[in-house]
């Protein structure tokens, strides 16, 4: 009668610990899901140094898994800019510090780098004097420009996502009057506490 109260009590252990790490992994796996929905509020304060400016920017994406690895959809759009856009960009770098492009989000008056410029949509106008746009596209291992100050290689797309997971990435956009940047954007996991736009 002992013997089977002890091996009761261990079958009953043996669920309880197995209950535990199912739900354990099965809440891990939500975290990752929600790591992977980004997005960001771009506005000139956010520039290093900072712009003054009344043009605001959305960035949204999301980092998907592919055969092979992982892509990144995102969406941006942006208004009220000081002159006609230039470009737009991932880069790598903390918060209030400049780093290295390492993704081209779009095209304008600066032309995207040959090894992406096919794949680089252009930084559509809303308007006619090119100062807002809406743009959305699909970042892959080949979008990836060597960063070699910063140790990211070519194709190295799971370093830039461990970077913006990291949240040490940002997004921008360039203008005529602010050829280093007129609107920025921290990127960080959409956790729907704020603080998007740091």
């Amino acid at each position: 009668m002992k013997i089977m109260r002890i091996a009761l009590a261990g079958l009953l252990f043996l669920a309880t610990v197995a209950t535990v790490t199912h739900l354990t992994a099965s809440d891990d796996r939500g975290k990752d899901r929600d790591n992977d929905r980004l997005r960001t509020t771009l506005i000139g304060f956010n520039e290093v140094p900072v712009v003054s400016t009344g043009a605001m920017g959305r960035f949204k994406a999301k980092i998907v898994d592919v055969a092979g690895g992982q892509e990144i959809d995102y969406e941006l759009s942006f208004s009220g800019l000081g002159g006609v856009v230039a470009q737009s960009h991932i880069h790598v770098a903390q918060k209030d510090v400049n780093g290295g492009i390492v993704l081209w989000l779009c095209q304008g008056t600066a032309r995207a780098p040959a090894q992406v410029a096919a794949t680089t949509p252009e930084c559509t106008a809303a308007g006619t004097d090119g100062r807002a746009g809406n743009v959305s596209g699909t970042l892959t291992a080949a979008s990836v420009i060597p960063v070699a100050t910063q140790q990211i290689g070519a194709n190295e797309l799971n370093e830039v996502i461990a970077a913006i997971r990291a949240g040490n990435a940002y997004v921008n956009v360039h203008s005529a009057p602010s050829p280093g940047g007129e609107i920025r954007g921290q990127l960080d996991a959409d956790d729907d506490h704020g603080g998007h736009g740091k």
